[in-house]
């Protein structure tokens, strides 16, 4: 018996000492539930995480997120002015529903007697959150204020920009432009090429590269569009002339930057169409003319973007396969660039399921029938073309 009870409370330390593992945020936060959460409210002022157990970025939270419950929930009641707590969202959804929370974490402050709360949208450091705290009580100190230099420096060949550096440094010359937020996961894993990528063009003489943190600089991020992080884009002469779309391997953004810097200039062969709206015997398709173009026979196309180092390979051995075609009742083979004209195709790269460059699909009477994935030779390609073009497509 005293075996098994044994057992038995080594269980429950177990059970127990994993959920505190997988909600470690200490004993001074202050932990509401639907039983508690509008009462708590009426009392006082609230800052309030609202978040999940397995998430990742609540989990990074927790120590600032503790730290400042310190800061604040352990005052003398008499001087507290807000309360930091937590709600969890996998426990109390109707809550959550109730503040419209639709990702983790989510962080509102709530002001004693008013109905509506604001959310936080800034970083999550504690020095950071203190400050919002203290701006929405009133209690902020005023601090000297950090002059941002006009004329941007490089680190290693990296400029970090703000609102007032970043037009003066862009209006002459090639710029490639990575826009993030700090808290972003995938401008994170992005962060270490992009400083490669940096030291590769630190001369500028082909391009600079420079970064701008959105939650530093919200104006001048809404000021040219960014609506995910990160965002890569391509300025030439004060104007974003492209947004890159590629793959975010080092070679791949190198590529880019040679490419875009050398030809912005001045028109390129493969994506300027004569008059007929085809380049040589290679059909130039866009989304105004796709659908007429591919509604009979049998079109194979190809979806590039100029800047792409495996489509510039494939670009000789695609016109020689448009000349074997050429005038052959029946088949075209054709091209789309998913990035002209400021992404005019992008919904119809889309559509047909383009993830990367060059992606070659071929269409019958309209239809999408196959993606191409074999080797990239002229008699490899040709071989797939005529597998899906037969004699009863020539009657």
């Amino acid at each position: 018996m005293n075996t098994l009870c044994h057992v038995v409370v080594l269980l429950v330390i177990g059970l127990a000492s994993m959920g505190r593992a997988e909600d470690d945020f200490g004993l001074s936060v202050k932990t509401y539930t639907k039983e508690n959460f509008k009462d708590e409210l009426a009392k006082a002022n609230h800052f309030i995480m609202f978040y999940a157990p397995w998430c990742g970025h609540c989990k990074r939270l927790h120590p600032a997120w503790e730290d400042l419950a310190k800061k604040y929930n352990e005052k003398p009641e008499e001087e507290r002015d807000v309360v930091i707590a937590k709600v969890d969202c996998t426990t109390d959804t109707e809550v959550c529903s109730g503040q419209d929370v639709t990702g983790y974490p989510t962080l509102k402050f709530f002001k004693k007697g008013e109905a509506e709360a604001e959310k936080y949208r800034g970083q999550r450091s504690l020095n950071d959150l203190a400050k919002y705290v203290n701006k929405q009580m009133g209690l902020e100190v005023e601090e000297e204020a950090v002059t941002e230099p006009e004329i941007a420096v490089a680190d290693k060949g990296l400029y970090v920009l703000g609102e007032k550096s970043f037009a003066n440094h862009i209006k002459a010359g090639n710029h490639f432009i990575k826009f993030y937020a700090p808290w972003c996961g995938h401008c994170q894993k992005l962060a270490p090429t992009w400083d490669e990528l940096a030291e590769t063009f630190a001369d500028g003489t082909v391009a600079k590269i420079a970064k701008v943190d959105c939650t530093q600089a919200q104006s001048l991020c809404q000021e040219h569009e960014i609506k995910g992080y990160p965002t890569l884009a391509w300025f030439k002469n004060g104007k974003k002339t492209e947004v890159y779309r590629g793959a975010r391997t080092l070679d791949e953004l190198s590529d880019f930057v040679k490419t875009s810097a050398e030809t912005k200039d001045q028109p390129e062969a493969d994506k300027v169409p004569t008059e007929s709206g085809e380049t040589g015997p290679v059909v130039l398709l866009t989304i105004d003319n796709f659908a007429k173009e591919i509604e009979s026979g049998v079109t194979f196309v190809k979806y590039f973007a100029p800047w792409c180092g495996h489509c510039k390979r494939l670009a000789p051995t695609w016109d020689e396969l448009a000349k074997k075609y050429e005038g052959k009742a029946g088949i075209k083979v054709a091209k789309v660039d998913c990035t002209s004209n400021d992404n005019q195709n992008k919904e119809l790269c889309n559509d047909q399921g383009v993830n990367g460059f060059p992606t070659l699909i071929i269409h019958k009477d309209g239809q999408k029938v196959a993606e191409y994935s074999g080797k990239r030779e002229l008699a490899d390609l040709e071989k797939f073309v005529n597998q899906h073009y037969t004699a009863k497509d020539e009657l």
